[in-house]
């Protein structure tokens, strides 16, 4: 029911601005205040996320023309195009990720209050089904590269000719919330994330091929976390057992296998589990590797084609 105030005033009514301002408190982000104040800040960068702002202009464009309403929005002041970065170059970056106003203010507040954000939305969607049958927790782990210009960002430089920056996502599959991002240098390889994420006991982890280093992957088994992820060809494993399947439901072979090169086992002494799937429809034969051997092998690849959600998620945010 329309109580008289603009739907962003509504949605940001949810948020617990307590817990913001004792974060703003504790970093002190508002002390010797001359522009906007964190929480001005934060409605600016929301806003521009809500409303599909293309540009620094275009936030200033848009809530001018809101005229008097803006105070009923949350802003005390209006937002110039100044106070939001410091040049006049008109950066078309979807939010104002690089602007003034977060160079000046504390970046641990924003982040202590998107974890805040993040543990009261997991619950509600706890038990939301993700197309695969597992009572356990389910993470995709994947990256995008975001491309920049050069000229403006000369920081970034990723190729002669080219700047871009990555940003790594761990996305939790029960109501696809991000848990973990990290935005780095464009040519960080991506499976040095791996050393960044403390694997959850119980949890499954599924990430494609770029992530396999068995040193890494083997602290998930160490940790009691289970992974799954595509084989490369270049693998040289040998074969301890094979278990039976049912061909006609696509899976091809269920075996336990080790690995047979030096480098490799001596970093993953332990069993691995391979799968074999073929997928009729894409004419494809996909090879998993997995530390888990209790589930059904028909299981597997569902499990991995849940990993798809992350790539949606990239393509809504970026």
């Amino acid at each position: 029911m329309n109580d008289g105030r603009t739907i962003f005033s509504q949605l940001i009514s949810f948020l617990p601005d307590r817990d913001f301002r004792r974060l703003v408190a504790r970093y002190q982000g508002d002390a010797r205040l001359r522009g906007l104040s964190c929480w001005e800040q934060f409605l600016a960068m929301a806003f521009a996320q809500l409303t599909y702002r293309e540009s620094l202009r275009d936030i200033e464009a848009c809530l001018r023309a809101l005229g008097a309403k803006r105070y009923h929005l949350g802003f005390r002041r209006m937002v110039a195009r100044s106070t939001l970065h410091p040049s006049d170059e008109d950066l078309s970056l979807g939010t104002p990720v690089l602007a003034d106003a977060n160079e000046a203010h504390d970046w641990r507040i924003f982040a202590d209050f998107a974890q805040i954000l993040i543990g009261i939305a997991r619950p509600l969607y706890a038990t939301d089904a993700m197309g695969v049958e597992l009572d356990r927790s389910l993470y995709a782990l994947d990256s995008t590269t975001i491309d920049l210009c050069l000229s403006l960002f000369p920081w970034a430089k990723f190729r002669k000719q080219k700047a871009a920056v990555k940003m790594h996502t761990l996305l939790d599959l029960h109501g696809n919330i991000p848990v973990f991002i990290h935005v780095s240098d464009g040519k960080m390889h991506d499976v040095n994330m791996l050393d960044r994420i403390e694997p959850e006991a119980g949890a499954f982890y599924v990430m494609d091929r770029a992530y396999i280093d068995f040193e890494r992957l083997y602290q998930f088994t160490l940790g009691s976390a289970f992974f799954v992820t595509r084989s490369k060809s270049n693998i040289l494993i040998e074969r301890r057992t094979s278990h039976p399947v049912d061909k006609s439901t696509g899976v091809r072979s269920d075996q336990t296998v080790i690995l047979t090169s030096f480098e490799s086992a001596s970093k993953y002494p332990e069993k691995l589990r391979r799968v074999t799937y073929c997928d009729v429809k894409n004419d494809k034969r996909l090879k998993f590797f997995t530390n888990n051997f209790e589930l059904p092998a028909l299981t597997i690849a569902p499990l991995y084609k849940c990993r798809w959600q992350v790539e949606l998620f990239f393509e809504n945010t970026t």
